[in-house]
C-alpha cells in the first residue's frame, strides 16, 4: 500500500459528508422558514388541508354523478350540499345532547376519579390529589366568567375567523370535487420535467393514503362507539349516549383519543356503579380496543397507516405541541403519508441500483 493512500481514500469520504451534512442543515432551515410562512398564512393553508379529508369521502359522489352526465359544477355542488347536509344532522342531533349532559359528564368524571383517590388511598396508601385538585380547578375555571369584556373580544375574534376559514373551505371544497383532477396535473406540471412522474406517482400514493386513513378511521370510530355505547346501555352506566358520541370524535385521534375517552367512561361508571361497574366497562374498552388493533384497523386501513403505535404516539405530541389539537389530528395520516413517499423512492432507489451497477461494470 503506497504511504498516504488511506488519507487520499478517507478525504472523499470526509468531503462527501460534510456536503449531506450541509444539505441536512439546508433542508432543516428551509422546513423551518416553509413552517414560519405556513404559519402566517393559516387562515388559507388551513382550510387548504382540512377540506381534502372531506374530499375523500364527496369525490366518489361527484365523480358519480359525472359519470351520469351531469355538469362538473352541479356535481359538485350536490355532492357538497349532501355533505353539508349530513354533517348538519349529526352536529343538530348530536351535539346537544352532549352540551346538556357536559355539566354532569364532568361531575361525574371527579367523584369517579374521587372514589378511585380513595379506594387506592385504602388498599395501598397511594394518594392522587394533585390530579382532582387540577380537574376541580378546571370546572372551577370553566365556571368562572374572569374578564367579560377581554374574553367577548377574544370569542367574537376567533368565531370571525373561524367562519372565514369555514367559507373559504367550503369554496376550497368545491373546487376539489369539480376540478380535483385537473388541479393536481397542474400542479404536477409545476415540477421539473424530469421529476414529474415521480411527483405524480407520489401525489397519487399520497391521496389513496389520505381516503384510506380518513374513511377507515372513521369506520374504526364509529365501531367502538357503537360497541362500548351499547355495552354501557346494557350496564346501566348514566350518559352512555354522551359517551359514545364522545369516544366516537375521540377515535379520530389514534391512541391519545381511545385512551382519553376510555378513561373518562370508566370514570363515570365508577362514579355511578361503584368498583366493579368501574372494572367491568375497563374490560369493555379494552377488549373493543384490541378488537380494533388486531383485527378492524389492520383489515380496514392495511397499508394506510403501518405505523408503529410509538410513532403514532409521537407524531400526535408532536402534532399537538406544534398546532394543539389541529396538530394533532393531522399528525398520523401526514406520518403515513411521508411513510408512504419513502417507501416509493426506496423503491425507486433499488430498482435503478442493478442497472447503474451494470453499466459500471462494463469494459471500457
Amino acid at each position: 500500500m503506497k504511504p498516504g493512500s488511506t488519507n487520499a481514500g478517507v478525504q472523499p469520504r470526509l468531503w462527501k459528508a460534510g456536503r449531506t451534512g450541509w444539505a441536512l442543515v439546508g433542508i432543516a432551515a428551509a422546513l423551518v422558514v416553509a413552517w414560519l410562512v405556513l404559519a402566517e398564512l393559516a387562515v388559507v393553508v388551513v382550510p387548504l388541508v382540512l377540506a381534502l379529508f372531506p374530499a375523500t369521502l364527496l369525490v366518489p359522489v361527484a365523480d358519480w354523478l359525472k359519470r351520469r352526465r351531469a355538469p362538473a359544477a352541479l356535481a359538485a355542488l350536490l355532492a357538497l350540499l349532501g355533505g353539508l347536509a349530513l354533517i348538519g344532522l349529526v352536529v343538530g342531533l348530536m351535539v346537544p345532547l352532549v352540551a346538556m349532559e357536559l355539566p354532569e359528564l364532568t361531575e361525574s368524571a371527579s367523584e369517579g376519579l374521587g372514589e378511585l383517590q380513595q379506594f387506592l388511598d385504602e388498599q395501598f396508601g397511594l394518594e392522587i390529589g394533585g390530579i382532582s385538585e387540577l380537574i376541580d380547578e378546571g370546572a372551577q375555571l370553566l365556571g368562572e366568567a374572569g374578564d367579560v369584556a377581554a374574553q367577548g373580544m377574544q370569542a367574537a375574534a376567533m368565531a370571525v375567523e373561524t367562519i372565514a376559514g369555514m367559507l373559504i373551505m367550503l369554496v376550497i371544497l368545491f373546487f376539489y370535487l369539480k376540478d380535483g383532477r385537473r388541479l393536481a396535473r397542474s400542479l404536477t406540471r409545476t415540477a421539473p420535467s424530469h421529476l414529474r412522474p415521480a411527483f405524480r406517482e407520489i401525489g397519487g400514493r399520497a391521496w389513496t393514503t389520505l381516503t384510506a386513513y380518513f374513511r377507515g378511521q372513521l369506520l374504526v370510530a364509529l365501531v367502538d362507539a357503537v360497541f362500548i355505547g351499547l355495552g354501557l346501555l346494557l350496564l346501566g352506566v348514566p350518559l352512555a349516549l354522551p359517551l359514545a358520541v364522545l369516544i366516537f370524535f375521540g377515535g379520530l385521534f389514534p391512541v391519545v383519543g381511545a385512551i382519553a375517552t376510555g378513561a373518562l367512561a370508566v370514570l363515570v361508571a365508577l362514579a355511578d356503579g361503584g368498583l366493579v361497574t368501574g372494572l367491568i366497562v375497563l374490560g369493555l374498552i379494552l377488549a373493543v380496543q384490541q378488537l380494533e388493533a388486531n383485527v378492524l384497523q389492520p383489515y380496514v386501513l392495511g397499508q394506510a397507516i403501518s405505523l408503529h403505535p410509538m410513532m403514532v404516539l409521537l407524531a400526535i405530541t408532536a402534532g399537538a405541541i406544534a398546532a394543539n389539537v389541529l396538530g394533532a389530528f393531522l399528525a398520523v395520516p401526514a406520518a403515513a403519508i411521508i411513510a408512504r413517499a419513502i417507501d416509493y423512492l426506496r423503491e425507486e432507489t433499488q430498482t435503478e441500483a442493478p442497472g447503474a451497477s451494470g453499466q459500471s461494470q462494463q469494459p471500457s
